[in-house]
């Protein structure tokens, strides 16, 4: 396997999975998620209609730039990927199954497990009222629609089942 992609809507438990697979997997494995590129992005971006926009009510738009710079940064972790680092991303596919055909053009020829992490709307929501760092709603909001049409090679629930649990679960598919 050379690559682990995560699947799930805001505060569904996706970086805590990633920093336990780190621990659990034999090998050292690199993180990388949307939220990393976000980060990346100039001010004037992050609220930009050609950007990314995070509406009051937990939506997210994004635009051209944010879009050909995404395309970026995917072809990027792919190549990182060829020339032999493990990579787990850490994604949420706002476009449901048309993000993940984004990021199958991308790792093409890569040996990748699709992994959904699902959580239930209200207690996502709980944990995103408990981060504060976080629009409400957008984990309602995605809980569901990030899944739309997404086919997986393995899906944990982390509604009731902790980070280091659905990591092992996933390593072991993994191995």
């Amino acid at each position: 396997m050379q690559v682990i992609l995560l699947n799930g809507g805001s505060s569904s438990g996706k970086s805590g999975i990633v920093r336990c697979l780190q621990a659990v997997l034999p090998d050292p494995w690199l993180a990388l998620g949307v939220d990393t590129l976000v980060d990346a992005l100039p001010a004037a971006m992050q609220a930009s209609e050609t950007g990314i926009e995070f509406a009051p009510d937990g939506g997210v738009n994004v635009g051209p730039e944010f879009r050909a710079l995404d395309a970026a940064w995917a072809e990027g972790i792919a190549a990182m990927a060829r020339a032999g680092a493990r990579i787990i991303i850490d994604d949420v596919f706002l476009g449901g199954a048309a993000s993940q055909e984004r990021w199958q053009k991308a790792l093409v020829g890569l040996d990748v497990l699709w992994v959904g992490v699902r959580c239930e709307s209200a207690v996502a929501a709980g944990r995103e009222i408990a981060r504060g760092d976080r629009a409400r709603g957008m984990a309602a909001s995605q809980a569901e629609s990030v899944h739309q049409g997404v086919r997986y090679d393995l899906e944990v629930d982390t509604t009731r089942t902790e980070s280091l649990e659905c990591a092992r679960v996933i390593a072991a598919r993994a191995g």
